[in-house]
């Protein structure tokens, strides 16, 4: 993922925010807002002919005790979904985290966002547990599932 694919990446997460199953965000931040926030040797885009899927992740914490630990977030524009994506997607930020020693890959995710739920399990992840109304959107409290994957590959 680098600048160029600035627009498309914006406007997928911007698909992502409008159906509220995605993320607490209401807008979308500027292109260096976004990827400020973000990891620059772990983050991808999925390309047909245009982006059809990006995904990136942050650290969790700036203490060392936490520095194999990354949150990261995966969005497919709705005319791709169902075609492997999100599950080629995920297993190339595994692979590369796996290789800079992050053990632990973890997100949060909304309970009606089944598909979501679904893609993580099948590439490793698994339940934690769930944080009950832990933010508003729009006014409305939600959970949040919290799903985490612990490389066999990173000890």
């Amino acid at each position: 993922m680098t600048p160029a694919h600035a627009s498309a990446v914006l406007e997928i997460y911007r698909l992502g925010i409008e159906t509220g199953l995605a993320t607490f965000e209401t807008s979308v931040p500027s292109w260096e807002t976004f990827s400020a926030a973000r990891l620059p040797e772990h983050r991808f885009v999925f390309v047909e002919r245009s982006v059809v899927g990006w995904v990136a992740c942050a650290p969790v914490s700036g203490r060392p005790a936490y520095a194999g630990v990354a949150e990261h977030s995966v969005y497919v524009h709705p005319d791709a979904a169902g075609r492997g994506v999100g599950r080629a997607l995920l297993d190339a930020l595994i692979s590369s985290t796996e290789k800079a020693g992050i053990w632990t890959l973890q997100s949060g995710v909304f309970p009606e966002n089944a598909a979501s739920l679904a893609l993580h399990a099948a590439a490793g992840f698994r339940v934690v547990g769930t944080r009950e109304r832990i933010g508003q959107r729009h006014g409305t409290w939600r959970d949040v599932v919290l799903i985490e994957r612990r490389s066999p590959a990173v000890s």
